[in-house]
């Protein structure tokens, strides 16, 4: 990892001094202001973390170190993560290198298989990777370094290779457990001189090359959004305590579990599936969609997959995910149905807001696709048939995400996370 060692170190002298004149010249001045109906509502879009992986803005969508998504959507996922951590589109020779260090820390540990197939048949496959990677706690060299005394600004090396240990394993991790857990057969070891997506296909069973285009596309998609969603901060809060790279993903990873969060993909396209039962098991007509789509609203229900907390504009994932099915999979009805819901969706919601506004109520921010509209019609149409798994490879995308702030938030000495509360009674007086 020479390459990366090497960018790191440049990238972690000069911006410690641009933050370090950022506080000393500007210090004092205000960054956000937060109302009572934001500190009550999740702290939705108050500024107050930093994060210089990522960007997403209402009306363009993801931006990766200065890169609208749709840019830079044929870089392999680790490609994006050097580019995460150093901000810089990798070399050949950098990806090569990184992929050579996957093969040297690819291999899973015997007992890790058989904790995985000791737990209950009806575990969840997120308790199972969760569990997982727990279990590979004890290999932390930057717990080994801490204990021996090594300086504070040298920390970010030793987050850096439980990272790259950590993610050179997650594959295996969660196409084992895939295996396991619904009787697909012993777990696939890695295979060497093989890409990280192709690997991850390789070894959940599924031998098809498109697939495994479509993995490193689902992988590079997934690999970041920003500082404050409930992964990404739960990995950071967790590991601004100096808790290792496996506690900390392992928590963010818990969080992505979340209905809200990483298992929404799963319920959009049950939604999806639910529509086509309606008409037989086909793929609906744009006409019948737009009347079915009517009738859920008024009937007082949401239209998953459709809306988002930031974004204002069609999700580029989305479109990116849109793009590959009509390259591949123009006639599966699935697709066909998600495709032409796409068409529909975004202006019955607008005129259903058109409505709500008339009657005295809020508009809707977003009548557009997210990423989680269209993403689990691709992995069904190549098998995946079993939903509760899906947040399984949002999650190890998520991870190089995860990692890379963490390790960034290392070389910078990011503190510990420690926001001030307040309770009701104070806000009642004080406000």
């Amino acid at each position: 990892m020479a390459n990366i060692f090497k960018k790191m170190e440049l990238i972690r002298s000069d911006i410690c001094s641009e933050r370090s004149l950022l506080i000393q010249e500007k210090g004092d001045r205000l960054l956000d202001t937060i109302t009572v109906q934001q500190a009550h509502g999740g702290m939705r879009g108050v500024k107050s973390m930093i994060c210089d992986t990522s960007l997403v803005k209402p009306g363009k969508g993801l931006i990766i170190r200065g890169y609208p998504l749709l840019e830079i959507k044929d870089l392999w996922p680790e490609d994006v993560f050097i580019l995460l951590l150093t901000g810089e589109k990798p070399t050949k020779e950098d990806r090569e290198d990184l992929l050579k260090e996957y093969d040297k820390r690819a291999e899973i540990p015997d007992q890790i298989g058989r904790a995985l197939r000791s737990m209950s048949k009806d575990s969840h496959p997120m308790t199972m990777l969760s569990t997982a990677i727990m279990a590979l706690e004890n290999e932390s060299v930057f717990d080994e370094k801490y204990n021996e005394g090594v300086p504070k600004n040298e920390y970010w090396k030793y987050y850096l290779e439980d990272a790259v240990n950590l993610l050179a394993k997650l594959p295996g991790l969660a196409a084992g457990l895939y295996r396991i857990k619904f009787d697909k057969g012993d777990p696939i070891p890695w295979t060497k001189g093989m890409d990280w997506g192709a690997n991850y296909a390789n070894m959940m069973g599924i031998e098809d090359e498109d697939f495994a285009d479509l993995m490193r596309l689902y992988l590079m998609f997934h690999c970041d959004h920003e500082g404050g969603n409930v992964s990404a901060n739960t990995c950071h809060t967790v590991g601004s305590a100096l808790s290792n790279a496996y506690y900390s993903v392992s928590a963010g990873l818990n969080g992505l579990a979340g209905f809200l969060h990483g298992m929404a993909n799963q319920e959009c396209l049950r939604w999806v599936l639910q529509v086509m039962d309606r008409f037989d098991g086909q793929a609906p007509s744009e006409e019948q969609l737009e009347s079915f789509a009517q009738e859920t609203l008024e009937s007082g229900q949401v239209i998953p997959g459709y809306g988002h907390a930031v974004l204002r504009v069609t999700d580029p994932r989305f479109e990116g995910f849109i793009e590959f099915g009509r390259q591949h999979l123009p006639d599966d009805p699935v697709f066909q149905t998600v495709n032409r819901l796409y068409k529909v969706v975004p202006d019955v919601l607008k005129e259903f807001s058109k409505k709500r506004v008339e009657q005295g109520k809020s508009p809707i921010a977003d009548p557009y696709p997210n990423v989680d509209a269209g993403s689990g019609a691709l992995l069904y149409h190549y098998g995946i048939t079993e939903f509760e798994y899906y947040t399984v490879l949002f999650g190890i995308s998520r991870a190089m995400g995860m990692l890379s702030q963490l390790v960034l938030n290392r070389a910078l000495g990011v503190p510990i996370t420690r926001p001030k509360s307040v309770g009701t009674k104070y806000i009642k007086e004080n406000v």
